[in-house]
């Protein structure tokens, strides 16, 4: 196999689906906030909303990809039009609403690292917005290649933060599981509330798609669109489940692993007696999925601008109106960056959850799976 072709097979199969989870795995994930707030805070049946959002995810991205190959929509605007049809100005707001708002929990949470290592909390917010615009000014390719690098330096951070948490604490593990702890969250925990809160996080994070929709183009025949997005759902999820199972390593100790706390990586590694080599690589390695995530939202909203102008004739946005509506989102974002990470997930993210599920997951999976098996494919 010759490297165009192992090129064309990565883009058509994997790249689609590394895309995504440079968006989604940034911020309150990359920590291991959000693992404890849709998942692990569960305890012994955190995994049943980990397999929900496996399988939430590998659906939704085949469900997308698929009405994106059919009808050769490649930004949100158009793909939302074939599933709620003029519904579609609705998820303008969502979308911008929800990019935002992931832009703000990608600045407190690197806020938060900075000062877990000492730095000032303000300087880790700037930087990476200030990264995340220079970014975006280079464009399409740079991001594609930039969160492919991305990828590899995600897995084998937790990979190796993974397995050092669990061979000095693993032994709690068989604990929680065994004595089926769910101590975290008051009352009974049934099957019914962990899928949901799975379904929830799909919901907030489906926003991820759009932002890798410029990337599928190279698509054209639906065995791609199905296997790229199972191997999506498989790239979202992984982390997920490196996360879990070692928060299970620490379940009922709240200093570590609790509600109030914004960073539980960090507390993690600490505890692990990682010392700075191993914080300045999980600094790193969290950076780079922060930064991740903020470009991709940045460069969603520039593209839905792109649309709007060309569908009206004009020419696409030049570099300097690019740098404008950069400096705007990321300005808002900064400042609302400062309600910090717990409020932002526990609260923004799950308001707009419902949004998403009314008007891009039901759509989807009704209208959109409707149109798929109607449709006659080559």
């Amino acid at each position: 196999m010759n490297e165009k072709t192992k090129a064309s097979a990565y883009v058509r199969y994997v790249l689609p689906g590394v895309l995504l989870q440079s968006v989604l795995i940034g911020g309150g994930y990359a920590t291991g906030r959000e693992i404890f707030s849709y998942g692990a805070k569960f305890g012994a049946m955190g995994w049943i909303s980990g397999l929900t959002i496996g399988i939430g995810f590998a659906l939704f991205a085949f469900l997308s990809f698929e009405i994106c190959r059919i009808y050769k929509v490649y930004d949100y605007k158009n793909y939302i039009k074939q599933v709620i049809g003029p519904l579609w100005p609705v998820m303008d707001v969502l979308t911008v609403l929800i990019a935002i708002m992931l832009i703000a929990v990608m600045a407190a949470a690197t806020g938060s690292i900075f000062e877990q290592v000492d730095l000032p909390n303000i300087l880790g917010s700037v930087l990476i917005v200030l990264i995340c615009g220079l970014l975006n000014f280079k464009g399409s390719k740079v991001i594609e290649k930039f969160e492919s690098i991305g990828t590899v330096l995600l897995y084998g951070g937790y990979i190796l933060f993974t397995i050092i948490v669990l061979l000095k604490f693993g032994g709690n593990i068989p604990k929680v599981f065994s004595s089926g702890d769910t101590s975290a969250v008051e009352g009974n925990v049934g099957l019914g509330i962990c899928i949901w809160t799975g379904i929830l996080y799909v919901a907030y994070n489906i926003n991820a798609i759009p932002m890798g929709m410029f990337s599928l183009t190279r698509q054209t025949k639906r065995k791609e669109t199905v296997i790229s997005g199972i191997i999506a759902g498989l790239l979202m999820v992984i982390p997920w489940f490196l996360s879990y199972f070692a928060m299970m390593c620490f379940y009922g100790d709240t200093s570590i692993v609790g509600a109030d706390v914004e960073t539980p990586w960090v507390n993690m590694i600490k505890a692990a007696n990682g010392g700075a080599p191993l914080l300045a690589l999980f600094s790193v390695v969290m950076g780079w999925t922060l930064l991740e995530t903020a470009t991709g939202c940045i460069h969603m909203i520039i593209d839905r601008f792109d649309v709007a102008f060309e569908e009206k004739g004009h020419e696409r946005l030049t570099d300097a109106k690019r740098g404008i509506i950069t400096v705007i989102t990321l300005t808002l974002a900064l400042i609302l960056s400062r309600v910090g990470v717990v409020a932002l997930i526990e609260r923004g993210y799950s308001i707009l959850s419902y949004g998403f599920i009314v008007f891009y997951l039901l759509p989807t999976l009704i209208i959109g799976g409707y149109k798929i098996i109607k449709h006659k494919d080559e």
